[in-house]
């Protein structure tokens, strides 16, 4: 499709500064897609541990339970693309140093633990400040498509980055793969340095923990928003211990290696393109109700596992699961930039990521050392079922029940988002 074609399809592509967003939304998930790949089996490789491949992946989630809240404030005072450079160039100095070490053969347990704790914190400084961003850049009436324009490009770029990662792991090594995820990052900083996206001004600072305090009232006074981040708090940390842990164990026991791994990333990530295609036009009528049972619908990863399907069913389940959970994003994030004034998105969203992934380093510490006990399929199988009973629990709140995708629209006094030029 010629290009003013495909721009009067999609206005939002009109817009200069959402186009190099999704020019680095393109080449940095394709990055991380290496490292994804790479460090489990890196470790595996290693030492052969489950418990030692808990260890190095809660060193990688940890860093969230501090930075996530001092992004947030951050990001809602400077141009949040900045806190994005910064995050970025954190991950890729980790993962290319890993890499580097990797491939010397002088890497050890405890170097892989202090790199990935410093990926750690490049994550945890990046969710706040990159849903602080869209929103400052796209008009309301265009944020829906905004955020399925992008996210589809992010998936894309993770699904090819996960299909030739899993290649590259099996073929020459995750040393590689890390060494590629570092330099990818480093791509993204001229095209986030050309945004023009400023941050707000203050007319008085309240400080660190006043502003803090002003971002967790507003959080705390929507039941629909903390009752689903508690939701995901634990669904979380069951999903990152049984199937992100003691995945790749499963991959390399029963399924032939990091290509079969790589195999069910990409079958995810070809769930998450088709999900974002149905965001351009699908809204589910009560969005927080969607989100609740799409999030009940992740204890198959974790089951799957545990009851030994094939790979074939394994991709077909990934699939499934990215599509719906694409969907589930998209509304999610949109119902954010909504309701929450612009002004303290950062901070509502940092919230939002510290209460989702808070459980996660626990998830992965359990999860190797319960399996070296009970047994992968009986690790996994408690996974699931903690998912379940999470969810279940979250349907009795009525403002999740009943609210409508209308709900709140104009509720959060944004600001205009500069128009297309």
């Amino acid at each position: 499709m010629p290009w003013r074609a495909l721009a009067r399809r999609f206005p939002v592509l009109g817009i200069r500064d959402f186009r190099l967003l999704l020019a680095d939304r393109l080449l940095a998930p394709a990055a991380v897609a290496f490292s994804l790949v790479g460090v489990s089996f890196a470790v595996l490789d290693l030492t052969g541990s489950t418990a030692d491949l808990s260890y190095v992946l809660a060193a990688q989630i940890a860093p969230s339970l501090v930075f996530t809240l001092i992004s947030g404030v951050i990001a809602d005072r400077v141009p949040p693309q900045r806190v994005i450079i910064a995050a970025n160039i954190m991950i890729a100095v980790a993962e290319g140093t890993l890499g580097l070490l990797v491939l010397s053969g002088e890497a050890r347990l405890w170097q892989m633990i202090v790199l990935e704790t410093l990926t750690g914190v490049g994550m945890a400084i990046f969710y706040p400040a990159s849903q602080a961003l869209l929103p400052k850049i796209v008009p309301d009436e265009l944020l829906q498509q905004a955020n399925a324009v992008s996210r589809l490009a992010m998936n894309g770029a993770q699904m090819g980055g996960a299909a030739v990662a899993g290649v590259v792991v099996a073929a020459v090594g995750p040393g590689w793969a890390m060494s590629i995820c570092g330099i990818g990052l480093l791509g993204t900083i001229p095209l986030l340095l050309a945004i023009r996206v400023t941050g707000h001004e203050r007319v008085r600072s309240a400080g660190m923990l006043g502003e803090l305090r002003d971002g967790w009232s507003e959080f705390t006074s929507h039941t629909w928003l903390w009752a689903i981040v508690v939701q995901f708090c634990v669904i979380l940390m069951a999903w990152y211990g049984g199937f992100q842990v003691l995945g790749p164990a499963v991959a390399k026991a029963e399924l032939g290696g990091p290509a079969a791994w790589g195999a069910i990333t990409s079958a995810e990530a070809l769930g998450l393109i088709l999900g974002g295609v149905l965001s351009l036009r699908f809204t589910p009528r009560r969005p927080m109700l969607f989100v609740v049972v799409i999030g009940g619908c992740m204890a198959i990863s974790p089951l799957s596992l545990a009851m030994h399907w094939p790979l074939p069913a394994l991709c077909l389940a990934a699939v499934f699961l990215g599509l719906t959970m694409e969907i589930m994003m998209v509304q999610w994030s949109v119902a954010l930039a909504r309701n929450v004034p612009v002004e303290k998105l950062a901070r509502v969203s940092a919230y939002d990521a510290l209460g989702s992934v808070m459980a996660m380093p626990l998830g992965a510490l359990l999860a190797g050392p319960l399996a070296d006990r009970i047994g992968l399929s009986a690790t996994q199988y408690g996974a699931g079922a903690l998912i379940i009973v999470a969810s279940a629990l979250t349907l009795l709140s009525r403002e999740v029940r009943t609210m409508r995708s209308t709900e709140g629209a104009d509720a959060a006094g944004r600001t205009a988002a500069p128009a297309p030029h």
